[in-house]
C-alpha cells in the first residue's frame, strides 16, 4: 500500500472516531512531570506497530479552528479534578511536609491514557477526570490548541509542555491510539527494548532535558510486565512584573507551628497588587512578565485559622468565586524565599477518586491494545521562588479582576510568616498550572 493511500485511510479513520483531522505540530519543551506505565495482564505478542517502530513524524494537517477562550468546560474539569487530587494527596501526606503538584500535567498524562480506555474503565476515568458529557473530539482538540495558547505567554515568561510515549518493542498496540497521541499531543513516540539496561536512562534523559535538569529521573526500573510509559513534562520560569529588591531580603521568623519557628530569608515589597481578604484568609496575586498573563497566588490563613481549616473550603466553586473578588489595592507584602521538590505515586489517590478499575485485571484499554491495565502513576515537581521570580516544573490557575471599590481602602499588610497555600495560574484560560502548600520553606 503506498504512503499517500495509507495516509488517506488513517485520516478517514480518525475523522470517524475522533471527529477531527490530525493536528499541526508545534514546538515542544517541558515543565512538571507525570509518568505512568501500562502493564500487560497477559503475554503480549511479538508484532510491533509500524508507527512505534519508525518513530517518524506522520503527515500533518491544520488544527480545527476552535475558540479556546470560550470553551471553559475542560478548564473547569481540569481545575475541579486538580482540587480533588490535591485533597487526596494532602490526606495521604504529612501535614508537616510541603506538597506541590501540577494538576495540568497529571490531567494531560491521563487524557492521553483516556484515549485508549473503553467501556466501564472509560466511564470511571471520565468521572474521576470530570470529563462526563465530553467526547474525544472536544478533549483532544482542546489539548492540541491549549498547548499553543499556554506556551511562551510573555518575553519574560517561559512555559513549555512536552509529551512522550515509550513503547516496548516486544508489545503490540493499536496504531490508531499511537497516531492520536503523536498528533494531538505532539508526543515523541519511541520504540525501546525494555529489557535493555539503557532503556531507563533513555527515558530519564528525555525528562532531564525537558525539565531543564530540575527533574533528572522518573523511571527507577522497568518491571518485566510493563510495556508502555506515557509522560508529560511542563517547565515554567517567570520573572516578576516587578522584582523584589535583594537588599530588602532579611531573616525573619517563620512559624512552623504555634510553638515552633525558624529564622528564614524573607523578601519584602510595597506596591499595588490584586488583593482579596475575608474572615478566613488574605490572598494576593503576584504577576509575571509584562502583561501578567500568569500569576502566583498566595492564600494565607489568618492568625485564628490554619491550612486545615482553609482546605475545608478549597474547591473549584469557591476558587472561581474568590477569583472574582480580587481588586487592585496598595499594600505591603513579605514572603519567604523558598524552593522545594516533591515526589508522589498517585495510584492510591486516583483509586480513591474512582479509577480503581483502571489499575485492576478488569481494566479495559482495548483502544490501546489487548489486556492492559495501569501499573503506576508517578508525579514529581520542583519549584523555586526568589527575588527575580519563579522556576517550576508544575501548574496554572485563572483570575478575573473585580470592579473597583467605591472608596479607597486602607493599605493592606500581608506577612507570610506561617504555612500557606499557593498556586500558579494562567489568567487567560483559568488553568491552574501548579498548586501546593508550603509549611516549611527551604532555602
Amino acid at each position: 500500500m503506498n504512503r499517500q493511500k495509507f495516509s488517506g485511510m488513517k485520516d478517514n479513520f480518525l475523522q470517524r472516531r475522533y471527529g477531527v483531522s490530525l493536528g499541526r505540530r508545534y514546538v515542544l519543551a517541558a515543565a512538571s512531570v507525570v509518568l505512568f506505565g501500562v502493564l500487560g495482564c497477559s503475554q503480549v505478542n511479538n508484532s510491533t506497530s509500524a508507527l512505534a517502530q519508525s518513530g517518524s513524524p506522520q503527515p500533518e494537517s491544520p488544527l480545527p479552528k476552535k475558540i479556546l477562550n470560550s470553551d471553559t468546560k475542560i478548564v473547569d474539569a481540569n481545575n475541579k479534578f486538580g482540587f480533588k487530587l490535591f485533597s487526596e494527596v494532602q490526606k495521604n501526606d504529612s501535614s508537616e511536609k510541603n506538597v506541590f503538584i501540577s494538576p495540568t500535567s497529571v490531567a494531560i498524562a491521563l487524557a492521553m491514557t483516556y484515549n485508549g480506555a473503553s467501556g466501564s474503565t472509560q466511564q470511571a476515568m471520565a468521572k474521576t477526570l470530570e470529563l462526563q458529557g465530553m467526547n474525544l473530539q472536544e478533549i483532544n482538540s482542546y489539548y492540541a490548541a491549549s498547548k499553543k495558547l499556554l506556551e511562551n505567554p510573555d518575553m519574560k515568561v517561559q512555559l513549555t509542555i512536552a509529551n512522550s510515549l515509550w513503547a516496548n518493542k516486544d508489545a503490540s498496540f493499536q496504531p490508531d491510539f499511537l497516531q492520536v497521541i503523536q498528533h494531538f499531543y505532539q508526543a515523541k513516540v519511541s520504540n525501546l527494548n525494555f529489557k535493555d539496561a539503557t532503556a531507563t536512562s533513555t527515558i530519564n534523559n528525555w525528562i532531564n532535558e525537558n525539565t531543564r535538569g530540575k527533574i533528572s529521573k522518573i523511571v527507577e526500573t522497568i518491571e518485566p510486565d510493563q510495556v508502555l510509559f506515557l509522560i508529560n513534562a511542563i517547565y515554567f520560569k517567570g520573572n516578576w512584573s516587578r522584582e523584589f529588591d535583594k537588599s530588602q531580603t532579611t531573616q525573619y521568623p517563620f512559624h512552623l507551628t504555634s510553638e515552633k519557628q525558624k529564622k528564614h530569608p524573607m523578601m519584602s515589597q510595597t506596591g499595588d497588587y490584586r488583593y482579596y481578604e475575608n474572615q478566613q484568609f488574605q490572598a494576593v496575586s503576584l504577576p509575571y512578565g509584562k502583561v501578567g498573563k500568569v500569576s502566583f497566588y498566595i492564600f494565607l490563613p489568618k492568625q485564628n485559622s490554619d491550612l486545615t481549616t482553609f482546605y475545608r473550603t478549597l474547591n473549584v466553586e469557591n476558587w472561581e468565586k474568590w477569583m472574582t473578588q480580587f481588586s487592585k489595592q496598595q499594600g505591603f507584602i513579605r514572603l519567604p524565599r523558598f524552593k522545594t521538590d516533591y515526589n508522589v505515586t498517585l495510584n492510591d489517590a486516583l483509586k480513591a477518586l474512582g479509577m480503581e478499575e483502571a489499575f485492576s485485571s478488569k481494566a479495559n484499554f482495548s483502544g490501546m491494545g489487548k489486556n492492559f491495565a495501569l501499573s503506576q502513576v508517578k508525579h514529581k515537581t520542583f519549584v523555586e521562588v526568589n527575588e527575580e521570580g519563579t522556576e517550576a516544573t508544575a501548574a496554572t490557575s485563572a483570575a478575573i479582576e473585580a470592579v473597583s471599590l467605591r472608596q479607597q481602602p486602607e493599605p493592606f499588610k500581608m506577612i507570610v510568616d506561617r504555612p500557606f497555600f499557593c498556586a500558579i495560574r494562567d489568567n487567560q484560560t483559568g488553568n491552574i498550572l501548579f498548586m501546593g502548600s508550603i509549611v516549611e520553606p527551604q532555602s
